[in-house]
């Protein structure tokens, strides 16, 4: 296999960022299917966003292919300015208390096994919106006894009162994502801090022992292997159970720079470092996002845990 392309850093401001070319190994099957629009239709008609589109997933094709999506609550505006997320950042609007409703009712109608629940940061509320989250989960088990749920949650600001009002509603997998290394959080994802992250992760597991705890960390980003390797090793110590490794693909010209592409090799190797640590489960590939496989693992390690 060729050598990985690699540059210098640069901004994304910089008139002079050329992006590297995409390596034969990434490719992305681009959406089309009539259940792909059948499910876009169905979240237009009930006013509800999906992360594989605000997000520009590369596995939205086949996510919604297969009549799976991973919903994006609190709204489409984010308050953090992360510069690898394509979501919307400002001030969002007041939050709607009947978007739980219609999110349940729209897992209820593609008849899923496992619904996935993000949102967008909410740093203007004390509680984050953690109540919206404890309401979808609930409702989506009052009225799908048989459909898993996964939650994908900020770090509330380190509030343990926000993560402990998720986890009370019984998620069965509540994952947090550290996203990068320790060195690039500033530069990355400005208002976050690495502290928080492992408090939020150490706490959902307290919280939770028996529950699973997931975390995802991208690459392409500036990071070394070593520094990579050291946050693996973070993630297993703070008992997290699930890895997700991916490679960053930047959303535009306005958003962070992809400094290198990581080979099949390197992703084979680091999937491989994570389950000698002893993770229960490790996704690592160049397409791997947080939610990806998310339905095979709740149903695998349910089972091993039974």
């Amino acid at each position: 296999m060729p050598a990985t392309p690699t540059r210098d850093r640069i901004t994304p401001e910089s008139p002079t960022a050329k992006p590297l070319r995409r390596p034969e190994w990434i490719k992305v099957r681009a959406p089309s299917g009539e259940t792909q629009k059948k499910i876009k239709a169905l979240m237009r008609r009930k006013e509800l966003h999906t992360v594989c589109e605000e997000a520009m997933c590369p596995n939205l094709g086949e996510c919604f292919g297969a009549g799976t999506a991973t919903f994006l609550m609190l709204g489409d505006v984010c308050t953090r300015s992360c510069g690898f997320c394509d979501v919307k950042h400002g001030m969002p609007e007041s939050l709607d208390w009947d978007e739980a409703e219609r999110v349940a009712q729209a897992v209820k109608s593609m008849d899923l096994k496992h619904a996935v629940i993000t949102s967008v940061n909410r740093d203007e509320r004390r509680d984050g919106g953690a109540p919206i989250f404890a309401m979808v989960i609930r409702r989506i088990h009052e009225i799908m006894d048989d459909c898993s749920v996964e939650v994908l949650i900020p770090d509330f600001k380190g509030s343990v009162e926000a993560l402990k009002i998720v986890i009370d509603s019984k998620p069965d997998i509540l994952n947090h994502n550290v996203e990068s290394v320790p060195r690039l959080f500033r530069s990355i994802q400005p208002q976050s801090n690495y502290a928080r992250t492992e408090a939020t992760l150490v706490n959902a597991k307290k919280l939770m022992p028996k529950g699973l705890t997931k975390s995802g960390i991208m690459l392409g980003l500036g990071e070394e292997m070593d520094e990579v390797k050291d946050v693996i090793r973070d993630l297993h110590s703070w008992g997290v159970d699930i890895l997700t490794i991916g490679q960053y693909l930047q959303p535009s010209r306005k958003h962070l720079p992809i400094e290198r592409y990581y080979t099949l090799e390197e992703f084979a190797e680091l999937e491989e470092f994570g389950k000698d640590l002893g993770f229960r489960w490790v996704e690592s590939g160049p397409l791997v996002r947080s939610s990806y496989h998310a339905a095979e693992q709740v149903r695998e390690l349910s089972k091993k845990h039974n």
